[in-house]
């Protein structure tokens, strides 16, 4: 007998052992995932990865494919809600039931919207505010950085990507300088979506006295809990009387572009006000989250002296929340529309519930305009929410794909009197996996700016038509198979 049959024959046995207990776990895996009672695009897509790459789907399955809203891992990340958050939302829910709580006719025909939110995130409707629309970096960033550098108290800072590079580190440097200043200086980064920020980089903030913490550090053995559950949030507080939220990361590509794209097209909200205290409890709940530090001093929630009327609810959501709070927003929104939805998003990856709403109000004659990216910073993403437009076009939806750049805002206009602008996406993984925090805004004045925003955009899409689509190359249409396929799952 040669070597080589010698050596055959004496694994064999080992390798049937290793081939049966891997299809005796990778069965008991997938019965879990379909008792888990997901979506059924996803469930399938995990059965596929677990059969179809074996050791390798079970491995993946193990980082990024578990369940922990339905486990309740994180529940609320260690810490209840704060007292004072939940007692306001409680008796906000009975305040609203009076005729008189909102007199606007318009904002009174949202009232559901505004209910579903105190009840599902305790989400208050804060009234006092004035919220001003950035577009695009170079006016996000000048508008951050002034900002920063008027701090008297203290700064909060939660981003998803921060890089070492000529934005990154001209924030770095006013963060540094407030902080030799006096002022507290709170800074959470992502860890995975901030890997290529350099430990120089975060020394030189701790050197000067900024509290700096990684949200959900990933290290083995706790790859297989964390790698799948990120901080998508982009929050700045400034003495608790100034905040923002959007779409940009600390990066320069969000102002200059990069190699790929040149123009990146993006969104941000600066808000004054009452609202700017809920997204405040937002980053404080987090900052206990990675420090174990719980911070309520009167000092983080000053008394506004913003006059102006504009109602704001700061919503989030993640898998430490029981409601899928962001994609219950925008389902309400949507199904509930009289007049027009508006949306543009980088990554339309929905679930079947926000698909089928979306079509059926197009169906039933509302006017659902959607901006998407002619051209992503994510091969998958981008085949992936292609999948979708053949049938979005059939149902009517007027689907415009953005040229000039890369369209990485997330915004959704709804009625004339309902606008969204944060950090969620309009896809899986912010429904159901990523921290994501929204503004969502009931105000005609500041709608309006948006809409003006979305068809001074339109300006720079081109139109897709059902007969031009249906003609797209089998090759096309294959690549977006298999991305819709993947895409829920990373």
């Amino acid at each position: 007998m040669s070597e080589v049959a010698f050596f055959t024959e004496y694994w064999r046995p080992f390798l049937f052992i290793i081939n049966l207990i891997y299809l005796v776990t990778a069965i008991i895996v997938s019965i879990s995932v379909i008792m888990d009672n997901r979506n059924p695009t996803k469930t399938i897509s995990w059965i596929i990865i677990l059969f179809l790459l074996p050791f390798i789907g079970l491995i993946i399955y193990f980082m990024v494919g578990q369940n922990y809203r339905k486990q309740k891992i994180f529940t609320r990340k260690g810490v209840e809600d704060f007292k004072r958050i939940q007692n306001l939302s409680e008796r906000q829910l009975i305040e609203i039931a009076s005729d008189d709580f909102i007199e606007d006719e318009n904002i009174r025909n949202k009232l559901h919207i505004i209910k579903l939110l105190l009840k599902n995130n305790k989400a208050l409707l804060t009234r006092k505010n004035k919220a001003t629309i950035l577009n695009n970096g170079k006016q996000i960033f000048r508008s951050i950085t002034s900002a920063l550098n008027q701090a008297k108290d203290h700064i909060h800072i939660e981003f998803y990507i921060i890089e070492d590079d000529r934005i990154g580190n001209e924030i770095k440097d006013i963060l540094i300088k407030k902080a030799l200043e006096g002022v507290k200086v709170r800074l959470i980064y992502d860890d995975v979506g901030s890997w290529r920020l350099s430990a120089r980089f975060i020394d030189s903030l701790r050197r000067a006295g900024v509290e700096v913490y990684p949200f959900m550090p990933v290290k083995f053995p706790f790859l297989a809990n964390r790698l799948n559950y990120r901080s998508h949030r982009k929050i700045i507080i400034i003495d608790g009387k100034t905040g923002y939220v959007g779409g940009v990361n600390i990066a320069d590509r969000y102002a200059y572009g990069d190699s790929k794209v040149k123009f990146w097209r993006d969104t941000h909200l600066r808000i004054e006000g009452e609202a700017v205290s809920t997204l405040q409890a937002v980053f404080l709940i987090d900052w206990h989250f990675v420090c174990g530090k719980l911070l309520d001093e009167n000092r983080y929630f000053p008394k506004t002296d913003v006059r102006k009327t504009n109602l704001v609810q700061i919503i989030s959501s993640g898998p430490d929340s029981d409601w899928a709070s962001i994609m219950q927003a925008f389902f309400s929104a949507i199904s509930t529309a009289r007049n027009y939805i508006y949306i543009t998003v980088p990554y339309f990856i929905p679930n079947e519930s926000i698909l089928t709403a979306l079509k059926t109000v197009s169906l039933s004659g509302i006017d659902v305009r959607m901006i998407l990216p002619a051209k992503s910073d994510s091969k998958l993403a981008y085949y992936g929410t292609m999948s979708y437009v053949e049938e979005l076009l059939e149902a009517g939806i007027n689907v415009y794909l953005y040229k000039k750049g890369f369209v990485h805002s997330k915004l959704v206009m709804v009625d004339d009197i309902f606008s969204s602008v944060g950090t969620a996406n309009m896809d899986i993984r912010s429904f159901d996996d990523n921290f994501e925090v929204n503004a969502l805004i009931y105000d005609q004045n500041t709608t309006s700016e948006l809409k003006d925003c979305f068809f001074d955009d339109l300006a720079e899409c081109e139109k897709l038509t059902l007969e031009d689509y249906k003609r797209r190359p089998l090759s096309r249409k294959f690549l977006e198979s298999v991305a819709r396929l993947f895409s829920p799952l990373l």
